[in-house]
């Protein structure tokens, strides 16, 4: 597929009305690896995983160009559509997506960290502008901390923040709204009934409603984050700790992925 036609290829998986579920990948040989798996549609990046395999903590601490040097060897080591975990743009949204879609990315994520509404709106109108000016039609799945840095926060009023700022961020364009912190099924619910059926992004981890509950609840799409990585991780170390104490061995069936 062409830029076009992944662009176009990721809209529709979020229009469509199955569930988008996507794996998130930090190397060539995991995306080659997630890609050759039957029912993957896309393919997403993880921003703390790519920094982490830079050595650098999550948070925008990776310089930028190392972020797109990873990114684009994702994107050239598959046939599908990816979604770019861009942080919250790494102080310039539309110019940090312009230079993503170069690269063949088609999707990605931007932050709102929680500032002020009237910024945080401005930094997903970049990201739709980045799309029109490069002449594709950038999906956005635009993020709200408001579940992620709730802290002690009246749970009301952090309801409240998600609502008006998903509904802002569709208004300026965003395919999606993201709401990575909250698993209660219930409040889900509500979010989507509230922001709009197929309309918000979940992030799914230990203790979250299984992918069956999130489709009947209307959700578009879910995504695991770090959690591809630190399983990756947990794999690693349970083999480290078995061959290091002399009792461990490589797993019979081990395959020659990626």
């Amino acid at each position: 597929m062409d830029l076009l036609d992944r662009a176009a290829e990721l809209r529709r998986l979020h229009d469509a009305p199955e569930l988008l579920t996507v794996v998130n990948v930090w190397d060539p040989s995991g995306a080659r690896v997630v890609s050759d798996q039957r029912g993957c549609r896309a393919i997403a990046t993880a921003s703390h995983a790519i920094a982490a395999a830079h050595g650098y903590p999550d948070g925008e601490q990776i310089p930028l160009d190392l972020v797109l040097t990873a990114t684009g060897r994702i994107v050239d080591a598959v046939d599908l559509p990816v979604t770019a975990d861009l942080e919250a743009g790494y102080g310039d949204s539309e110019t940090t997506v312009r230079r993503a879609i170069s690269l063949g990315v088609v999707g990605g994520n931007i932050e709102d960290e929680m500032v002020p509404l009237a910024d945080a709106v401005e930094r997903m109108s970049g990201a739709i502008r980045a799309g029109a000016a490069e002449g594709v039609e950038f999906v956005l799945n635009a993020r709200t901390d408001a579940y992620a840095r709730a802290g002690d926060r009246d749970p009301d009023d952090v309801f409240a923040d998600a609502v008006e700022r998903g509904q802002a961020f569709l208004d300026v364009g965003a395919t999606c709204v993201f709401v990575p912190g909250v698993r209660d099924a219930e409040i889900i619910g509500r979010l989507v009934e509230a922001i709009g059926e197929r309309k918000v992004s979940v992030l799914v981890g230990p203790g979250s409603p299984s992918l069956a509950e999130l489709t009947d609840l209307g959700v578009a799409r879910v995504s695991c984050g770090p959690w591809a990585h630190r399983h990756t991780l947990n794999a690693l170390a349970d083999l480290a700790t078995g061959l290091l104490a002399g009792t461990g061995e490589i797993p019979a069936g081990t395959r020659p992925l990626g």
